[in-house]
């Protein structure tokens, strides 16, 4: 009899294992699966709560800086806007004594709610000129971002200085397009 009381007693502690086999199976790991799935979404959106709260805690400033981009963008018509930089170009040229060497406006779609008037520009002069010339283009108003700068020396001494400058302009949509 004691042979068969043991053999049930396995049966039973197998049976028993393999229940709870197919129970961490079936059950448990899809559930810690899903609640590890769970808890990384709420991280996820906790973090784009508080992305949130700091957009909306920079509100003013956001839209002071977009009045004032918007404020100060070119035109929305191509010529018209490449007018605007080439006249603005103009002025920091002939305010600063530097002379001019190059200026070439080319658009650049970007997408449907703005556009880029890129610029490449070369101007000579001596450190003085060229100082002048780049502290008069940071005190213009008009929507333009100088993307990069090239500084070189014409001569041995360095006294004639050749400056190559990258601007982008921007262009926004008309408020009925």
């Amino acid at each position: 009899m004691e042979t068969k009381n043991r053999e049930k007693l396995l049966l039973i502690v197998t049976g028993g294992c393999l229940f709870l086999l197919l129970l961490n199976w079936l059950v448990i790991s899809p559930l810690v699966a899903s609640w590890h799935r769970r808890s990384d979404r709420i991280a996820e959106l906790r973090k784009t709560i508080a992305a949130g709260t700091v957009t909306l805690r920079r509100e003013d400033s956001i839209r002071d800086r977009w009045n004032g981009m918007s404020t100060n963008a070119l035109s929305s018509t191509p010529t018209v806007a490449e007018r605007q930089v080439f006249d603005a170009f103009d002025h920091w040229v002939r305010a600063s004594g530097v002379t001019e060497g190059s200026f070439k406006p080319q658009l650049k779609e970007t997408d449907e709610n703005y556009s880029v008037m890129e610029c490449r520009a070369d101007v000579t002069g001596n450190l003085q000129t060229i100082m002048n010339f780049l502290a008069n283009m940071g005190k213009d108003q008009l929507g333009i971002r100088l993307q990069s700068l090239e500084l070189t020396s014409r001569d041995d001494t360095g006294q004639q200085l050749s400056l190559g400058l990258q601007l982008d302009g921007l262009l926004l949509p008309a408020p009925n397009q």
